[in-house]
């Protein structure tokens, strides 16, 4: 209880963390579903997400919507307790002279979210690519078929047979995707609060409905504009050293527009955002709940 005390309810850092870890929690549980649907639509050929949907659902069931959520599960409460705690930090660096004279500028916000994206990247780099290996069942040859596939035996086995090169096998993609997309994120929820409810941003005390719009408007926005990155990290990283087909960022671009056209960049756009909409709606208003809890305890 003394960590408690000490960390979470008296140092703004420590509550940032533990109240992000909550609204990470409560963001997959309920957008993990759209996002089997995006991965495995990029991957896939002209299937719409509809059909793809009712063919797994057909073939595998319901819980197939939630193959490999394991990993995010168990690491997503972390990380999105690091990207707030981040975020929040290298804003505080980017406007000290604000710091105790109101909220940051919106400029500050995205540099904030700029830092705060890319750092994430280490932590979210393998863990994507042990759950879209999952997803699309990749990688089934390093088990027998005695052996129960799990995310944890699948990490061991990329880890095996293609060391730290392969655990983080698009880390560049990730780091492009990740950085201006937090950017996107954090700056349009600031300016999205204020706008739906002025005055927010000094005093805090926006309604739930407010935190909810705004935080899926800000979470589609951060995947538009960073959308094709995603479609090029999908297939890096679903490849595997055995099965290599793109030997770069450059050359997966070039080879996916050739062969599929431009207009595969853009390939489960719609379920994505739906994921998105979903996810950040329950990440922000449980984040600043909680906030408000420690705050008021």
């Amino acid at each position: 209880m003394e960590f408690w005390r000490e960390y979470v309810v008296k140092n703004n850092v420590g509550r940032e963390f533990v109240a992000g870890g909550f609204g990470g929690t409560a963001g997959i549980i309920t957008s993990y579903p759209f996002d089997t649907l995006r991965v495995m639509q990029q991957q896939s050929g002209n299937a719409s997400a509809i059909g793809i949907l009712k063919n797994l659902l057909a073939k595998d069931g319901p819980t197939a919507l939630y193959r490999g959520m394991a990993v995010p599960l168990a690491s997503v409460g972390f990380q999105n307790a690091m990207i707030f705690q981040s975020y929040t930090i290298f804003t505080r660096i980017c406007s000290p002279s604000n710091s105790s004279n109101g909220p940051p500028s919106l400029t500050n916000v995205a540099l904030g979210g700029l830092g705060a994206g890319a750092l994430q990247s280490i932590l979210i780099c393998p863990v994507e690519l042990v759950k879209i290996r999952m997803q699309l069942q990749k990688n089934i040859d390093y088990f027998s078929k005695n052996k129960r596939i799990t995310p944890m035996n699948l990490a061991k086995s990329i880890w095996k047979n293609e060391g730290i090169r392969g655990i983080y096998r698009g880390f560049g993609i990730t780091v492009l995707r990740d950085a201006p997309a937090h950017a996107f994120y954090f700056g349009t929820y600031e300016y999205l609060r204020e706008k739906l409810h002025p005055g927010c941003r000094e005093n805090c005390q926006e309604s739930v409905s407010t935190m909810f719009i705004a935080g899926g408007l800000a979470g589609i926005s951060s995947w538009i504009f960073n959308y094709p990155t995603d479609v090029i990290k999908t297939r890096l990283q679903a490849q595997t050293s055995s099965s290599m087909k793109y030997k770069g960022i450059l050359d997966c671009t070039l080879k996916i527009i050739k062969e599929e056209g431009s207009i595969v960049l853009w390939r489960g756009l719609g379920a994505t955002i739906a994921k998105a909409f979903v996810m950040s709606s329950a990440i922000f208003p449980v984040y600043q709940i909680a906030l408000r809890c420690f705050t008021n305890n």
